[in-house]
This record gives structure tokens, sequence and C-alpha cells, in this order.
């Protein structure tokens, strides 16, 4: 008891110099981490596990109880959550925003990046810069604003980060750990997505399931595994609301490809449009599956609001369809008659793709949360034709 009791004082002593170390040098930092050491080397008090909380590696070494409740102010299942969107510049960040402001009021839902934003953007709803690299920064967007619901899409895709590894090693693995102590320590709910890319070449691939054999050769899948483990960790460890999709290859009309593998099922809309001819990296053959951005991000709310007891794992694949650059061409053939293919094979991208799921199984998120996809591959067309102005062309050749 007695030394349980003195555990107990160098734990206060921990949280009061860890408050100190960045306003005053040498000395305090020196018996921060005296205390530190002492914690994490005594393992005689049998009840330090239910007493302390736990350590962390890390920029946030020290982390709260799950059951903990410091806040003025607890979000209930009845209140609109306050959302926070990392990485909310990308191809799916602004689309979601759009999407959730609708549902939970435009000034419940930040958008953040560490890019400048459009004047639109900017003018369509409250935007901040955050960096998750930053994590105080981080840490104190969250507090700040209230958050209790974050999205965090801050990542390199597949072939932007085959380019630069480190970069991306430090924004998909150490951005990530950031973001899971935060959101752990102030009890958020949180939204990884993962990725086809999530797989690799000894994967099953016709149709993948949603557990099997991963092994991803590309810094972007390896990193987005670590997420999928990682917050399955959190979760059982810690408590963390951690919610995770596998997203297929997402097709959007209102924004320019971001250096995926996948991307050129959206640059064939712009180019087909635009030029009447499109050039490919892929080959014709090459079967990947494919969603409509409008279905990811109503998967996405959707999981987000399924009821915790519905969900039976932390990561789920969702699909709708699976088409190769072939048929997609064919398909955009029934409406521009005069539209040209060609390809020219981009060797590092094709063989990610050829790593990569042919189709996937979404039975359990169809069996546990009721997901549907709206959008086949016509329909998907006729969209995307549509919204980059191809009837008005029409009408105008006429």
């Amino acid at each position: 008891m007695e030394e349980c009791t003195v555990m107990a004082g160098f734990t206060i002593l921990f949280v009061f110099f860890w408050g100190l170390e960045e306003n005053m040098p040498g000395v305090i930092r020196t018996l921060r981490q005296t205390v530190c050491h002492v914690l994490q080397r005594s393992t005689a008090c049998r009840c330090r596990k239910e007493a302390l909380p736990g350590l962390f590696p890390g920029p946030s070494p020290w982390q709260l109880p799950a059951d903990a409740n410091f806040h003025s102010a607890s979000f209930s299942e009845t209140d609109q959550p306050r959302v926070l969107i990392t990485g909310g510049l990308g191809q799916l960040g602004v689309g979601l925003a759009n999407f959730l402001r609708k549902r939970f009021g435009k000034d419940n839902v930040i958008l953040s990046d560490i890019r400048k934003p459009s004047d639109h953007i900017f003018r369509s709803g409250p935007f901040i810069y955050s960096d998750i690299l930053d994590y105080k920064n981080l840490r104190e967007t969250v507090v700040n604003h209230r958050i209790t619901w974050l999205f965090h899409y801050s990542a390199l895709l597949s072939a932007v980060g085959e380019t630069n590894v480190s970069l991306a090693r430090a924004v998909n693995i150490t951005g990530l750990h950031n973001i899971l102590d935060v959101a752990t320590e102030h009890n958020l709910r949180l939204f990884v997505p993962s990725t086809i890319g999530a797989f690799g070449p000894t994967s099953p691939r016709n149709p993948t399931p949603d557990i099997c054999t991963q092994r991803p050769r590309t810094i972007y899948g390896v990193s987005k595994v670590h997420a999928e483990l990682m917050g399955e960790y959190y979760y059982y460890r810690y408590g963390l609301d951690f919610r995770c999709l596998r997203y297929p290859g997402i097709i959007s009309a209102d924004s320019q490809p971001g250096g995926g593998t996948t991307d050129y099922a959206v640059q064939i809309f712009h180019d087909a449009v635009k030029n009447g001819k499109f050039e490919c990296n892929l080959k014709a053959s090459t079967r990947l599956p494919m969603m409509y951005i409008d279905d990811c991000i109503r998967a996405t709310l959707e999981v987000m609001e399924a009821p915790a007891e519905s969900l039976s794992m932390r990561t789920y694949n969702v699909n709708a369809m699976s088409f190769s650059p072939e048929e997609l061409a064919q398909e955009v053939l029934k409406h521009v008659p005069e539209f040209q293919i060609t390809y020219n094979v981009d060797s590092v991208r094709q063989a990610i793709a050829d790593s990569w799921p042919m189709n996937f199984d979404d039975s359990n998120a169809r069996k546990d949360w009721g997901w549907k996809h709206d959008f086949d591959l016509p329909e998907l067309v006729t969209t995307m034709l549509n919204f980059h102005g191809f009837d008005t062309r029409v009408a105008q050749a006429n």
C-alpha cells in the first residue's frame, strides 16, 4: 500500500513537470525524465494498472484512462458531433465536408489542411491550418474546437508515396500515431480510411475478403495495414472508438487526380470531354474495384453512425463495381462515339495494380450495418460525363 502511495506521488510529479518542461530548461527536464523513468520501471505495485494511466511512446507520452471524464461538457448520442477532417483538401475531404455540413450544420464541420484553400472552399465553411506532424497544434485544435469526431484523410497515395518514401513514412505513419493519441486522450470517434493498397500479391484477389494475408509492397499499403492494426489495438487496449473502411478506387467528378494508381478512371473523363482521347498508364485488362464518390461518402457516414454493437470488426471492405480500363472505355464510347483510348503502360503503377485485389468481398459490411451501393458502371459514366459538360458539348456540336 505504501508503495502504491509513493507511485501515486510520482504520478503527480510527472504531470507537474511535464507541464513545465516547455517553459523551463535544464533541471526541470531532468527531473521529469527521472520521474518518468521510475514510473516505467516500477512493476511491483499490484494496483498500478488500475490506478495509473498508461504511458505511450512518441510525442504524447501521457494518456488518460478511457473512462476518465475531466471535461465540463460531454458528447452524447443526441448531440450533433463536432467534426474535424484532416487532409481536407484532398480528393475526399471537401466532398465529405459538404455532405456532413448538410447533415450536422455548417459550423459543426471543420476542414483542415497544410495547404491554402481556394476562395470557394474557404467561404463554404470553417477551415483551419492543421499539421498532423505537429502534435501540439493538433491537440490544441481538438480542444479549442471541442471536436468529438475525427476523419483522418492526411496521406501520401500509392504512386506518389513511392517517389518519396521518407515523407510518406512521416505523414502516413508518424502522423497517424499523433492522431491515435489525440483521439484516445480526448475520447473521440475516429475514422481512418484504408485502401485496396493494403493487400499484396499473395492476397486472394478475386474476391478479396476482409481478413486474409495482406503483405503489401508499397509504403502506402504498408502504412495502411499499420493503421488498421494500430486502430484495432487502440480499440482493444484503450477503448478508442476506431472505425475504418477499405476503399476501392474512388472516382470523383469535382477533383483532380491525386497520384493514385486508380486515378486513370478519373482522368479518362477529363480527357474524353476535352480532347476526345485518353492515354492510359495501365494495361487494358487490369481489373480493379471502384466506387463513385457519393457512395464512398455515404458509406463513411453510415459506418460512423452505426451502433457499436452492430460492428463485428473495426475494418471493413466496401465495394460497388469492378472493371478494367478497356471496359470503362467501352462504356464511354456509348456516349462519346469518337472517343479513342491508347495505352502507354507505366511499369511502376502496373506492378502496384497487379498486386491489388480485382474485386472486394464486402459481405460483412452489407450484413453488419446494411451497406448498399447506388452507382454501377453505367450510372458512373453518365454522371461523370454530365458533370464535365458533355451534354452541352454535344448540343453545341449539333
